[in-house]
């Protein structure tokens, strides 16, 4: 078995316990690096949001949905050009100063979106923070896994998914917390540059990655900062294995080069590389195609899609999400070095489209049961107020609150009840106050549903089943997989595929939407979830416990993927029986 004998598990376990709470240095420096996880994560929150505000003040937002598409998906496209720019910045500037730009780039950003006084400027806000974003979404994972003790690596960089799920909750609680304050969504984008001042502050203290160190001829440097982190004994161990990295790559730097271009070449030639980028990029595409950023970053919005019309009752109940992405996150910190990765992406695999079938099927039954149209009800409003795609339909009594809202129009619900026969009404403000004014309740994204319960439900239980494998171990995954040499570059182009597939499910979500129901989008990402669940099985080896080193070996020998074994605990047995 992957995860080896329990007695080991329990060891490894102690292990990581052992040392986080003996080496406080070694927690302040995952923690102050993993705050660019927080940055990411309050990012794809706090959107979904401020976007059901950021539709009120501006007119054009909420009648095109291509501009709301893009207000989201324009910081993904930040991200895009971030990570790409953060791979060679990681190899040439270092870790440390990587990271201290993404933040004063995360915080100019912040504020340009906070005073945005057009959708325009809000989008060049979004890109900005995007930018930022992009390059701490693989630096921080990067920085802590090269200054972590190996045997408790895998937990240290969960930290940075860990932080990541706590911005999204911390995002849901500004969110709340702003709502009834005028400005709502200016202060919901403005507040994420507070994250980004305290982490700049925090990494001035600390050191640069003791690895890039090293790789720079900074052995004495390097050492003073081994000897913080790893134990007395451990410490000329580490120093040898990456002597004998440096050493080799010295050998291969004439072949390398050192512009991007020939590093690229001589990357996708390396097999070990070209193995690792195969493993490193499946798992960040399927991470993106599982459908999660579209929970993320339009929560709130799909809990309206399930019937539940109120603002507040949405955003409260994206929070539990929310807060279940960070459960999530402390069970993958709990498992990650006990059952390994590949292991936990196949499971949390297996789960999420199991979730994303039975939201299928609950969001399918939600459309089939929509309340109907009323007819009488609906013209009492007047010709100006009725949805003029109903009046002009030739066969009005087939039309339901699905029908109404596929229309371009908006459902208000009957007074004697949500799930009664109301009206197809246009949808504009004045026609909403007439709606509100006679206490009926405005559904515009969602109909009225018994069952809408039960798609939060599930949706949490998605969250569960996402967050603890796929969620964090991509990130994991690609901290680990490329050799030093190529790791800044590789860790970039695994980067770019997650955030361009990210792009890509941004975009078009609502869209797909529009065009296939909630019942036909969620379908779709379980038919993705199925090919990558497929992909990953063939194509990632289970790294877990392996120095930088071994990993590099197990990729330049190849990898079966019917072979379940773990080189590492192979040896451990073959001591262990000797």
């Amino acid at each position: 078995m992957e995860g080896g004998p329990e007695v080991a598990s329990k060891q490894e376990f102690m292990e990581f316990w052992k040392r986080a709470t003996s080496s406080p240095y070694i927690m302040r420096l995952a923690l102050s690096a993993g705050i660019g996880g927080l940055l990411f994560g309050y990012d794809t929150g706090v959107i979904s949001g401020a976007l059901l505000y950021i539709r009120e003040d501006f007119v054009e937002v909420d009648k095109k949905l291509w501009l709301q598409e893009v207000i989201v998906s324009m910081a993904v496209a930040g991200a895009i050009i971030g990570a790409a720019l953060g791979g060679w910045m990681n190899d040439t500037l270092g870790r440390k100063t990587s990271i201290l730009g993404a933040d004063i780039v995360f915080f100019l950003g912040a504020i340009v979106m906070a005073i945005a006084p057009a959708p325009w400027v809000l989008v060049i806000g979004r890109i900005l923070v995007g930018f930022g974003v992009g390059i701490a979404s693989m630096t921080s994972p990067l920085y802590i896994s090269e200054a972590s003790p190996a045997a408790i690596r895998g937990a240290l960089v969960c930290i940075n998914g860990l932080l990541i799920t706590f911005g999204q909750f911390l995002s849901y609680l500004i969110n709340l917390a702003f709502t009834k304050t005028p400005g709502t969504w200016r202060w919901m984008l403005g507040v994420a540059g507070l994250p980004a001042v305290v982490q700049f502050v925090l990494m001035l203290t600390l050191p640069e990655s003791p690895r890039w160190l090293y790789n720079q001829g900074k052995e004495n440097e390097s050492r003073k900062i081994l000897e913080k982190i790893y134990k007395a004994d451990e410490v000329e161990g580490e120093i040898k294995a990456m002597r004998e990295a440096v050493e080799q790559e010295k050998q291969e730097e004439g072949l390398i080069g050192q512009t991007l271009g020939e590093k690229m070449k001589a990357a996708f030639s390396n097999v070990a590389v070209r193995r690792g980028l195969y493993a490193g990029v499946t798992a960040q595409v399927a991470q993106q195609f599982v459908g999660i950023n579209t929970v993320m970053y339009y929560s709130p919005t799909i809990v309206q899609f399930a019937g539940i019309a109120s603002k507040s009752t949405a955003l409260a109940l994206s929070l539990v999400t929310s807060g279940l992405n960070a459960v999530g996150s402390i069970l993958s910190m709990l498992c990650i070095d006990k059952y390994g990765r590949r292991k936990l992406m196949l499971i949390s695999l297996v789960a999420i489209i199991i979730c994303l079938l039975t939201l299928t099927g609950v969001f399918y039954q939600a459309a089939t049961t929509a309340p109907p149209i009323d007819n009488v009800d609906t013209l009492s409003f007047g010709a100006n107020a009725t949805c003029q795609a109903y009046l002009n339909a030739p066969n009005v009594s087939s039309w339901n609150c699905m029908k109404c809202l596929k229309a371009e129009c908006a459902f208000c619900a009957s007074t004697g009840g949500n799930h009664l026969p109301g009206a197809c009404l246009a949808e504009t403000k004045e026609v909403r106050a007439v709606c509100g004014e006679q206490k009926r309740v405005w559904f515009s994204d969602g109909c009225p549903s018994k069952i809408g319960v039960l798609a939060v439900i599930v949706l949490g239980l998605y969250i569960l089943a996402y967050s603890p494998g796929m969620g964090s171990v991509p990130w994991v995954l690609n901290s680990e997989i490329y050799p030093l040499r190529f790791r800044g570059i590789g860790g970039g182009i695994a980067a770019v595929s997650n955030w361009c597939a990210n792009l890509i499910v941004s975009l078009t979500f609502l869209s797909l939407i529009h065009a296939l129901g909630a019942a036909g989008t969620f379908l779709l990402f379980a038919g993705f979830s199925t090919i990558g669940l497929v992909a990953i099985y063939l194509l990632v080896p289970e790294i877990k416990g392996l120095q930088f080193e071994e990993v590099e070996k197990l990729l330049q020998k190849g990898f079966n993927p019917c072979d379940c074994t773990n080189p590492k605990i192979d040896e451990e047995k073959a001591s262990t029986s000797n």
